[in-house]
């Protein structure tokens, strides 16, 4: 499977895409909002495992793609979609290298494409946790409209989180 936005090419990820995926997954930066993370080397390939393992669902409801730039051929992060009958969640995750460019923007909108027209979901939602101002924006500049503040509501890195919740409908967004 392959998209294309105006920068990106938006691909699966193969084997030899490990030191790039590594290189952002083990950032402490880029990882400080996240669940996961900051990733070791086996953290890493066994990401790349369970990706490739989604590859072979029948029907596909799980998608992992890489990021790379259209002008380089260089990966720079990722962009997820995972389906439930008719809700998808979204996610995206960037080299810190290239975050406040748009990247994340573009993906997310290409992936917000794709679940609305080819996995035919009718809202697609997202979460960030509230210090993660970058997410948030990204989120507003694609259209979606925070739905909420979920208290508490996770466990990770030893404590408990806050997310907001965010989504768009399809009947809101120009496919």
């Amino acid at each position: 499977m392959q998209l294309e936005s105006t920068r990106l090419i938006i691909r699966e990820f193969e084997e030899e895409d490990f030191a790039s995926v590594h290189a952002y997954a083990a950032d402490l930066i880029v990882t400080e909002f996240t669940m996961w993370g900051p990733n070791t080397e086996e953290d890493t390939v066994n990401y790349l495992e369970e990706i490739s393992r989604m590859k072979e669902q029948d029907p596909r409801d799980s998608y992992e793609l890489a990021l790379v730039l259209k002008d380089s051929g260089r990966l720079i992060g990722g962009v997820g979609i995972h389906r439930s009958k008719t809700n998808a969640e979204l996610g995206y995750c960037l080299n810190s290298a290239y975050w406040g460019q748009g990247y994340a923007s573009e993906a997310a909108l290409a992936m917000c494409r794709f679940g609305f027209k080819e996995l035919g979901v009718n809202r697609i939602y997202a979460t960030c946790r509230p210090g993660n101002v970058r997410s948030a924006s990204v989120m507003r500049k694609i259209g979606m409209k925070q739905e909420g503040h979920l208290r508490q509501h996770l466990w990770f890195k030893g404590r408990f989180h806050d997310s907001y919740l965010f989504s768009v409908l399809r009947e809101d967004f120009e496919i």
